[in-house]
């Protein structure tokens, strides 16, 4: 395994749409391996693999513990989670306003509007398919990550500059933690 480069904006694999994933042989395996690595290495809790620098639709998200054992976990706290060709196949018209963070834009946090409850279909990192529903905080990661595969980034849902604010680089995420667990 090795640390890759988060790459940030204004780089152009993270405007592009990522490529579907067809090969699940060592080149993914590595990879996934890597992002792994990477993404706990930059204290995240969510990577896309077009943000170190390989346009391919493979997301890894984990959702942390509490800092303090006084802090109730949020629900799927220390799960691990592999996507390949993840895609929202459903999703509620409710939507709730949160704040997120993101590696790739640093030092700044904002508060995006996403769907509260989500279906994601996907396949592991060896191919099987599978469906997963989500509410709440780990939804808006995933919707996240996903906007990632698709050249999205999270400001580009935000269009009014006072919900975008800076934050010391570094503590992108733990920002958007601290929300989710407060709220």
């Amino acid at each position: 395994m090795a640390v890759r480069e988060v790459v940030t904006l204004p780089h152009p694999v993270l405007r592009q749409r990522a490529r579907p994933v067809t090969d699940f042989g060592p080149e993914l395996q590595q990879l996934v391996d890597d992002m792994w690595e990477t993404m706990h290495a930059a204290h995240g809790m969510g990577l896309a693999a077009n943000q170190v620098g390989i346009p391919a639709r493979v997301i890894v998200v984990e959702v942390p513990m509490p800092e303090s054992d006084d802090e109730e976990p949020p629900p799927h706290a220390g799960e691990r989670f592999t996507l390949v060709n993840p895609r929202i196949s459903w999703h509620t018209r409710e939507t709730v306003t949160g704040v997120e963070g993101c590696l790739s834009l640093p030092g700044l946090a904002g508060e995006v509007e996403r769907y509260k409850e989500i279906r994601i279909e996907a396949q592991d990192r060896r191919g099987k398919r599978f469906t997963k529903r989500f509410t709440g905080w780990i939804a808006r990661i995933f919707q996240h990550e996903i906007d990632h595969v698709s050249g999205v980034v999270y400001t580009d849902h935000i269009d009014d500059p006072e919900k975008v604010w800076s934050v010391t680089p570094g503590e992108e995420e733990r920002e958007e933690a601290k929300a989710a667990i407060l709220a």
